[in-house]
């Protein structure tokens, strides 16, 4: 299951609908070798040409709860060969995991494995290897699996005679559910989204930054040296908005140096976001700037920085004079903008986002930042209508002080999910949100103070209104802490650890406590009791986007109600690997020739999803009636509520009549 990590802050996770329920998917060729060593030794080598967006992973056992690793099975082994070490595999560096949101060694384009044996039985002359695997692009998963039959003298192996007893053929053909009503329905797809909200959102935080004290007095001291210093006024205008160009241009470049680690590894802001010293030294950094808004004591950059391009400035003057004034206020302003670029490249790297949309929120930043400097100089008059400087900025400053608390809190969060300490639990964390917006509020309505408050002589408008709104996010807070459906914070989905990192024992082990069934035959039995549609549900216990469809898609009302209410879930899990009992492991009998064991709850279902949908993608959704009808088109990942519950809603309509 996931460790859901997209913030409320980036809003840009790219998402697609999977609807290939002609198709079935094979991302990976392999081809076999084998090099003789000596008369007793040989090296297995087997070869993976991996499609264009597909990755396979180690044979290493993951960090968490990620992708199952590669599998190799040698059979036969005893008393005809033994294996000579570990099979060796591509050396690799883990890598960031759109899927589990994990670091992870995968292989994408080409693998290559290889395993040395020594004979036992000196006239052995094939043997038969198997591989399981699992392969994933950036959206989905599949179960796959190959089966290799060797020669070690050089001659050409018979395929083995494929017998399939009856009873193999009878629970195959049970797992054929002759789906019906292909012809009506027609595939959909889901767009994009844009870099506009990591713009908007980095607009905001510089806005932000304007009203805070290292800022907001040197806007009308700016203005004012650009108006009158030049004697002309068209001078002077076309000097504040070049400032105003390099102040924005500053912020841009400071992200250039993700750039170049994104060309080197395309998952590199990722893979520091998983990173557990990374995580807890964000952590530290963030409470450190807390307490700094909090006035206990003062984060700078070095003076002689300021200094010293403060005077190049003043000694150079003309276009790169104005540069190193822009430069200047970057420096002089760090101790204000510096937590707030801190939360914004922090929210980037929790992320699935990439250096372009991290350059767009510093874009974002530096323009809302920028834009008052000409504004200003354009139209001078405005200045008479800017507040005065005052206590009022520090309050900005301490408000931006419990927030910065309440986002450090979230790193820790990343690198306890990581480890599996089990210390910020979802109720632990909501929890001590609520006590920093307690305290928030107490500080707003002036109950307690911090070293460079001033008295305070009454409660201004501004104080009431925002007190106000954090007593309001209290109150919304509160139902996380509870075991029950209104636990699911949507608003901030992807900020506090996900639903299933709880305190509370959960007592069904459906999706948000619904009525489901793991079996399909009881599952199609209760739905002709109850009278009601089939929401045949192909998932998986390691699929992420199951859990986001889960969590942000199925607890929404209308979408949670109408499958309460008016279906019946079977929810098949492809990845099981509990054991069948004896008398339900069978052979598949494949169309390629092949044979498959099914051994295992997972092989079950995840050959069902193949023979009557040919896909083997998860999430998988199709709607059925009880005489395995189609009542709508099957779908996959869908993050669009309105959409999916349109889709349902169709199936009932069609159900009913």
């Amino acid at each position: 299951m996931s460790s859901k990590k997209v913030l409320l802050l980036c809003l840009l996770a790219i998402c697609f609908s999977f609807n290939l329920y002609a198709q079935e998917l094979e991302p990976v060729k392999w081809e076999s070798s084998v090099e003789k060593i000596s008369e007793t030794e040989f090296n297995l080598v087997f070869s993976a040409t991996i499609d264009d967006g597909w990755y396979m992973y180690s044979q290493e056992e993951p960090d968490g709860l990620g992708p199952l690793p590669t599998y190799f099975e040698y059979k036969n082994q005893d008393g005809n060969y033994k294996l000579i070490g570990k099979t060796l595999e591509p050396s690799v560096k883990s890598k960031f995991d759109k899927v589990f949101e994990l670091d992870l060694k995968k292989f994408s384009d080409k693998a290559e494995f290889s395993q040395r044996i020594e004979l036992i039985k000196s006239d052995l002359s094939a043997l038969e290897v198997s591989i399981n695997y699992q392969a994933c692009d950036d959206a989905k998963c599949i179960m796959l699996d190959k089966v290799f039959n060797l020669s070690l003298d050089g001659s050409v192996v018979k395929q083995k005679e494929v017998f399939i007893n009856e009873r193999s053929k009878q629970l195959a053909e049970e797992l054929n559910l002759n789906i019906t009503g292909w012809d009506k329905y027609e595939k959909q797809n889901v767009e994009g989204k844009s870099y506009f909200a990591i713009f908007f959102l980095g607009f905001l935080g510089g806005l932000i930054a304007l009203l805070t004290p290292c800022v907001f007095p040197m806007i009308p001291l700016t203005v004012s040296f650009f108006t009158k210093s030049s004697g002309d006024s068209k001078k002077g205008l076309f000097n504040s908005i070049l400032y105003g160009l390099f102040i924005f241009l500053i912020y841009v470049i400071l992200s250039i140096p993700f750039h170049v680690m994104d060309s080197l590894d395309s998952g590199i802001l990722n893979t520091i976001s998983t990173n557990v010293i990374l995580n807890i030294v964000f952590f530290i950094i963030f409470v450190v700037f807390s307490f700094s808004f909090f006035g206990y004591f003062e984060l700078t950059l070095p003076q002689s920085w300021s200094a010293a391009m403060d005077s190049k400035a003043n000694k150079i003057g003309g276009f790169m004079g104005i540069f190193f004034m822009a430069l200047t206020l970057a420096i002089v302003s760090f101790s204000c903008t510096g937590p707030i670029l801190g939360g914004l490249l922090g929210s980037t790297m929790a992320s699935d986002a990439s250096a372009m949309q991290l350059s767009m929120g510093m874009g974002g930043f530096g323009l809302a930042l920028a834009l008052p400097f000409t504004l200003f100089a354009m139209f001078p008059k405005w200045l008479n209508s800017l507040p005065k400087s005052g206590g009022w900025l520090n309050t900005v400053k301490v408000v931006l002080g419990f927030i910065e608390l309440a986002l450090a809190l979230k790193f820790l969060s990343n690198a306890d999910l990581v480890e599996h300490w089990g210390i910020l639990k979802r109720e632990v964390f909501i929890g001590i949100w609520i006590i920093i917006a307690i305290g928030l509020a107490l500080y707003l309505f002036g109950k307690i103070k911090f070293p460079h408050d001033s008295p305070l002589q009454k409660l201004s408008r501004g104080r009431i209104t925002t007190g106000i709104l954090v007593i309001a996010f209290i109150i919304y807070l509160i139902p996380g802490l509870t075991n029950t459906k209104w636990a699911n914070l949507k608003l901030l989905s992807g900020f506090p650890p996900p639903m299933f990192y709880s305190l509370y024992d959960k007592a069904s082990e459906c999706p948000l406590d619904l009525n489901c069934y793991k079996d399909l035959e009881e599952g199609v039995a209760a739905a002709k009791v109850e009278n009601k549609p089939i929401l045949l549900d192909f998932t998986g216990w390691a699929c992420v986007n199951c859990r986001k469809m889960e969590e942000q898609v199925w607890s929404t009302s209308e979408v949670y109600d109408i499958l309460q209410e008016s279906y019946v879930i079977i929810s098949l899990y492809v990845d099981d690997r509990k054991e069948l009992p004896n008398e339900e492991q069978f052979q598949y009998l494949r169309t390629n020739g092949t044979v498959k064991d099914i051994e295992t709850i997972g092989d079950k279902w995840g050959t069902l999803q193949t023979i009557n949908f040919q896909n083997n993608s998860q999430p998988y959704y199709a709607l059925l009636n009880h005489q395995m009808g189609l009542l709508n088109s099957p779908k996959g990942n869908t993050p669009n509520e309105n959409e999916y519950y349109q889709w349902l809603k169709t199936g009932l309509e069609n159900f009913k009549k």
